[in-house]
């Protein structure tokens, strides 16, 4: 089956499997996929997660049953494209939720993408 939006497919997977309450979801794996994953991983969004051939698994984490991710929003869609400067990259719900951009120094989280002044499109924000 081909998937015209990886991303908010992944996003969707991820939202899906929080609200079914399972411990970890698969899902077919790419470069972009595997990033947007470790900057998860990173912030403590989600527990590990591994590359396995085609299949990219993720563990999910939930604290007192309920999940970490309490939102998702895919901001940049192939049908309207956002880019920010480094100067307008947003805080997610005043700084307690992260966005996720594609720069020309990689996949990089948002206070990152600042500190180092790039600017990208906005693929995600999660809160």
């Amino acid at each position: 089956m081909s998937v015209t939006d990886p991303i908010s497919d992944m996003l969707t997977r991820i939202r899906n499997a929080h609200r079914a309450l399972h411990a970890d979801l698969s899902l077919p794996t790419s470069k972009l996929k595997s990033a947007i994953a470790g900057i998860l991983k990173d912030e403590g969004y989600i527990g590990e997660y591994a590359v396995d051939g085609a299949a990219l698994t993720i563990n999910l984490k939930y604290q007192g049953g309920k999940p970490l991710i309490s939102g998702l929003k895919r901001v940049s869609k192939p049908g309207r494209r956002v880019y920010v400067p480094a100067e307008a990259i947003p805080k997610v719900q005043n700084g307690l939720g992260i966005s996720i951009l594609s720069t020309s120094r990689g996949i990089l989280e948002g206070a990152k993408a600042r500190e180092l002044n790039v600017g990208g499109e906005l693929l995600c924000e999660i809160w």
